[in-house]
């Protein structure tokens, strides 16, 4: 959702923060503001729109100071405004703050604020904090750092909600203080400058060098040094970790857009997820796992639960998991997950998926299942992210970072891990090892068979052109290939804005074929050859009613009249979704291209969704 930024050093904080911004617009946002601290001190410049809009502002050019504090806001309370636009300033001006999450009582807060004096001039949830901190502040009878440390725990204990908060004060013109619950925040260290951001790429290019902060710790920042408070403001350690990513993986590059790149970069981040984990005739190895014969045996039940692209990702799994491991799996949307008072015990095993590792719904869900006694293990694509420090296990998808806000290249790399991870318990329990054996040499083929896919791209552009004009699209499939239906449908909606349905192909017939008329598109995914013909049948229900065709498949179809038909690599139907949804990955992108659309950052969309 929002983005937050922060620097203190000797340089100027203002174009580092304006550079934090850009690479944060990714996460999706409404407004954009900072705040520096100057020699008269706490200055802000905020503006509705992207970030190119708030550096046009004319008092933007008079911020010197080298310590400051950016915001992207994504309207939650309040409309996008100048008014409502981060960061927020306390009634004296002297406290400002900036914060991504929600908080859930801010009425009752505006309500106590109000009748001690305080104005309000926004719509937000956020201006309750800096108000609530000054509140605080101003009853203490000291005015040290421990006093003001004292008056920001005094707020965040009053919050409900979600909060990751930057903070600076007047007082304190040197030092930058910071806090956070279940909204992601990182530290970036340099060498005489210290940054702070909720996501690792837009500091990538200043440092590797990362503070991860749990639930309720509190960090002061200053160009020299972090100190580390916890919730009764005792000092810790806190231990440094190297991300090593490649910064060329956070630039376009060659590309026009990030997705287009993300989609091409498939067989490089497959084969970092493969990495060692998988090789010809040795078992797997997953080392961040301690797993027993025993304990898995006495496992009753798997719950995959994720939200959106992670859980199409999740769907796959299901079907390696039962038949390699026969262990009954469900999949669960982790916003609903909670609220249906699952069946969760100790011979529970819970699977959680995020590629940002900050989902607030899936962070949530994993906290449930480790109450109820469960082991727990999450998938995600950021070291250190909360997902991953909440759970008992963590495994990593090393697809590098993802920057459009629709996924691609995360989406398969989550099912090559899943994949992995079946088979891996299927050895551990001593399942049949032939099939097993042939599907990790399937695994390893992935990269160079995605690649021949390229091959095809003129031939989906050219698709895409006839219906980039549609109103709306239906994707079908059965079996494993309905769970691609539902991601290419997924992608189509998210970047081009035409509605569109998945159905299981069979599912047709029972209410769904009454909307199919002349010139409506379907797209069809076929690779499980023992469906293929039922689907060929679905499909003929709809080519006699008018219906154009775009089909994906591996399989030999013969002489049907299919409009178009893309042809992909053969694949186990276990990983097939690997494949074939990469034409329907493209078949989006070129759609929302011809229609001149941000493919990178769609309308109302957030990369990293933190609130609930």
């Amino acid at each position: 959702m929002c983005g937050i930024i922060g620097y203190v050093g000797d340089r100027k904080a203002k174009p580092i923060l304006i550079n934090g911004l850009l690479r944060l617009e990714y996460r999706g946002y409404d407004s954009a503001g900072i705040a520096t601290m100057e020699n008269s001190g706490i200055k802000c410049v905020k503006n509705k729109g992207r970030v190119a809009e708030l550096e046009n502002c004319e008092e933007i050019n008079i911020l010197e100071g080298t310590i400051g504090i950016g915001h992207t806001r994504w309207a939650t309370h309040g409309k996008p405004s100048i008014e409502n636009s981060h960061p927020h300033l306390d009634n004296k001006r002297t406290t400002a703050v900036v914060h991504n999450g929600i908080i859930e009582n801010y009425v009752e807060l505006r309500n106590f604020l109000t009748n001690n004096g305080y104005e309000f001039f926004s719509q937000t949830d956020t201006e309750v904090i800096p108000n609530l901190i000054n509140y605080f502040y101003n009853k203490n009878e000291g005015k040290s750092k421990i006093d003001f440390l004292r008056a920001i725990k005094s707020t965040v204990e009053k919050l409900k909600g979600s909060f990751a908060i930057e903070i600076l004060n007047n007082d304190f013109k040197d030092e930058m203080f910071v806090v956070r619950k279940d909204s992601p925040m990182v530290i970036g260290k340099g060498v005489n400058e210290n940054y702070i951001s909720s996501d690792i790429p837009a500091i990538l290019s200043f440092t590797k060098d990362f503070y991860f902060l749990n639930d309720l710790e509190f960090a002061v920042l200053s160009k020299d040094n972090v100190e580390f408070y916890d919730i009764n403001l005792e000092r810790f350690d806190k231990q440094v970790k190297n991300i090593d990513w490649d910064m060329s993986s956070s630039e376009k590059g060659d590309y026009d857009d990030f997705m287009l790149k993300e989609i091409f970069e498939q067989p490089k981040s497959i084969r970092e997820t493969i990495g060692a984990r998988v090789s010809k005739n040795n078992m797997i190895q997953i080392d961040e796992l301690e797993i027993t014969k025993e304990y898995l045996q006495s496992v009753d039940r798997i719950y995959i639960v994720a939200c959106g692209t992670a859980m199409n990702a999740g769907m796959t799994a299901k079907k390696i998991l039962e038949h390699f491991c026969k262990i009954q799996t469900e999949i669960d949307i982790a916003s609903e997950f909670r609220y249906r008072d699952p069946l969760i015990t100790e011979k529970t095993l819970c699977i959680y998926i995020s590629q940002s590792g900050e989902t607030a719904d899936t962070i949530a869900a994993l906290k449930l299942a480790k109450e109820k006694g469960a082991k727990t293990i999450a998938i995600s694509n950021v070291i250190g992210s909360s997902l991953v420090r909440e759970a008992d296990f963590a495994l990593y998808t090393h697809a590098g970072p993802e920057i459009a806000v629709a996924s691609t290249k995360a989406y398969t790399s989550q099912i090559v891990l899943l994949a992995i991870l079946a088979l891996y318990f299927a050895e551990i329990l001593g399942c049949e090892s032939e099939e097993i054996e042939k599907l990790k040499e399937e695994i390893l083929s992935l990269p160079s068979k995605i690649e021949e896919i390229f091959d095809n791209t003129e031939q989906i552009r050219k698709f895409a052109k006839i219906i980039s004009n549609e109103k709306d699209v239906f994707f079908i499939g059965r079996g494993i290939d309905y769970t691609v239906a539902l991601e290419g449908s997924l992608k189509l909606k998210e970047i081009s804005y035409i509605h569109s349905e998945a159905y299981s192909a069979g599912e047709l017939k029972h209410g769904p074929i009454a909307l199919i008329e002349n010139g409506i598109t379907i797209v069809g995914i076929m690779t499980d050859s023992n469906l293929v013909q039922k689907t060929i049948s679905n499909l003929q229900e709809v080519v006699t009613r008018g219906a154009k065709t775009f089909i994906v498949t591996n399989q030999n179809l013969g002489n049907f009249n299919f409009d178009e038909v893309v042809k992909i690599p053969e694949i186990s139907s276990y990983i097939s979704p690997i494949l074939s949804v990469v034409p329907l990955q493209l078949l989006a992108y070129y759609i929302s291209k011809e229609k001149g659309l941000d493919v990178d950052k769609p309308r109302n969309l957030a990369k990293s969704v933190t609130v609930e």
